[in-house]
């Protein structure tokens, strides 16, 4: 491909149309793939495509040949979409139907709140269990030992650490779920 790349660039050089338009043929796609990928949009990625190629006429005299075409236009593409990204340009604006189809990859604070919430409201009601459950689901959930060692730290079979475990467990689901139904005191709802 390069040779005949060469060879286009030559007689584009000297004033030839159609070997300007095979090049242009030649390597449209490759380039405008490129910045697609660089650019995230189709729009601009056609922009970009048609400022490269303008840039590559304006440079077509001065190119030596030490790189391939391909090289070259894609150098020059590449400069053009940093040119592009550095300019003090505004986004279109984007609907909230827009946005909303782009979850952020990370939690929102509103999860992130639930989330801490959630998790204070467990603490909160394992540190009301009574001191042999407390205990245990302390040893195996907070310290992370295994059945047999949350066994072996409290003196006791693994049988009784998994019925523990089981009694626990369905104590917090219990109070957890009383805490969600439960309507609000009326001197928080008049906060609200």
């Amino acid at each position: 491909m390069d040779p005949d790349a060469n060879q286009l660039v030559e007689r584009a050089r000297g004033g030839d149309h159609a070997a300007a338009a095979e090049l242009i043929g030649l390597f449209y796609e490759r380039v405008y793939a490129f910045l697609r990928r660089l650019a995230a949009n189709d729009a601009d990625a056609a922009d970009l495509t048609q400022r490269t190629f303008g840039r590559v006429w304006q440079a077509l005299p001065g190119f030596a040949g030490r790189s391939s075409v391909a090289s070259w236009m894609h150098s020059i593409a590449y400069h053009v979409y940093v040119d592009w990204r550095r300019a003090d340009r505004h986004t279109e604006p984007r609907s909230h139907e827009w946005w909303a189809a782009r979850p952020a990859p990370e939690a929102t604070p509103d999860e992130i709140v639930a989330h801490s919430d959630l998790a204070a409201a467990v603490y909160g009601s394992v540190d009301e269990l009574e001191p042999d459950l407390r205990h245990t689901v302390q040893l195996h959930y907070y310290q992370d030992l295994t059945l047999q060692e949350t066994a072996d730290a409290m003196g006791v079979a693994t049988s009784t650490v998994k019925y523990r475990l089981r009694q626990a467990l369905a104590e917090l689901q219990r109070k957890l779920a009383s805490q969600r139904t439960s309507p609000m005191p009326p001197a928080t709802s008049r906060m609200l």
